[in-house]
């Protein structure tokens, strides 16, 4: 459903994707979004194959729609972007610190101001670029990501600029609720810094705790064992056991003796168990193994199109229309009012 920003006016001042992914979620909230784009464009017009009809690339269409898609060159244009901050609640900003007021002046105290950047307003590195590759190398997430053995390598998204612009996102949210509970309208300091260090979640603290850095694991769980990719006959499933509950029951259905009971044995032993469900997981194509397995979670490594093709994407209509284009929906669905 939207409409539950109906009335919010966004100005989005952002360029590449961190800054609109946050927006681009907005106005799939209902929120009127006008995005300014300099006379050349974004880049990531031309960050491409595939190229829409109008050589436009599939990446821009990734986290624009919804959005009305303005021209304005900011050093030459100021009036215009001047009026139309005027006119929004909400203004979204990706330049360095204090860039965006030297160039069209102060913004209006009306308004609430998210300043997404590489690594804050404040700190030694707040006036260095922020590229979500460089990010992930440095803050750590791309030390645990490959297979033992080999090199590190990067998720298969802009991870950081994804989870940024969705932190953003819900700062923005919870700054709507504080301004009309005070009248008070917010500066929000996000940046892909904070937020990719944050999202290090259980790999960040485990280091914190054991003072030791996690290694490479490949699809494995630092945590959880069994819990990662095995390779069937005909291609690739995943098996992830979260108890020791869902373990015992595994080994009665694989055939084999449960000689570690507990997750801490399965841990300290965890190339032995590994390579035995391994063997009994090669004897079978990827439909065997997860119909054998129901009750256990257990999935076959889909590409991207058998994903979008599932009959549960299907039924939830994740391929929607912006434009005549057919495009990922919003994940964001909203149940009738409850009676």
């Amino acid at each position: 459903m939207a409409g539950v920003l109906t009335g919010v006016r966004v100005l989005d001042l952002s360029r590449i994707l961190a800054g609109p992914y946050c927006t681009q979620m907005l106005a799939d909230l209902g929120a009127e979004v006008t995005k300014v784009e300099a006379p050349w464009g974004d880049d990531t017009r031309g960050w491409g194959p595939p190229f829409l009809e109008d050589g436009t690339a599939a990446y821009h269409l990734s986290c624009n729609r919804g959005k009305q898609i303005v021209f304005h060159n900011l050093k030459e244009d100021k009036a215009e972007i001047q009026k139309l901050i005027s006119q929004s609640d909400i203004v979204v900003e990706n330049f360095r610190p204090g860039q965006l007021e030297r160039l069209i002046g102060p913004i209006p105290k009306d308004v609430i101001l998210c300043s997404i950047t590489g690594f804050g307003q404040t700190g030694p590195r707040s006036q260095e670029p922020g590229y979500d590759l460089a990010l992930q190398a440095m803050s750590g997430i791309m030390s645990i990501t490959g297979e033992k053995g080999g090199g590190p390598v990067k998720v298969g998204v802009a991870w950081i600029d994804i989870i940024t612009g969705l932190y953003a996102g819900n700062a923005i949210l919870a700054s709507l609720f504080h301004r009309e509970k005070t009248g008070v309208c917010n500066h929000l300091d996000i940046s892909l810094w904070d937020c990719a260090i944050a999202s290090l979640a259980n790999q960040g603290q485990n280091q914190i705790v054991s003072g030791d850095d996690p290694g490479l694991l490949g699809s494995g769980h630092p945590n959880l064992v069994p819990y990662q990719a095995f390779e069937a006959s005909d291609g690739w499933v995943v098996i992830a056991v979260g108890s020791d509950s869902q373990f015992a029951k595994l080994s009665e259905l694989l055939e084999f003796q449960n000689s570690w009971p507990t997750n801490q044995n399965r841990v300290d032993s965890r190339q032995e168990v590994v390579d035995l469900v391994q063997s009994k997981v090669s004897e079978m194509n990827r439909s065997q193994v997860c119909e054998l397995l129901q009750g256990i979670p257990t999935s076959p490594i889909n590409k991207i199109s058998e994903a979008l093709s599932d009959i549960q994407s299907i039924a939830r209509n994740v391929i929607g229309d912006w434009q005549g284009h057919s495009v990922l929906a919003s994940p964001l669905r909203f149940i009738s009012e409850r009676e």
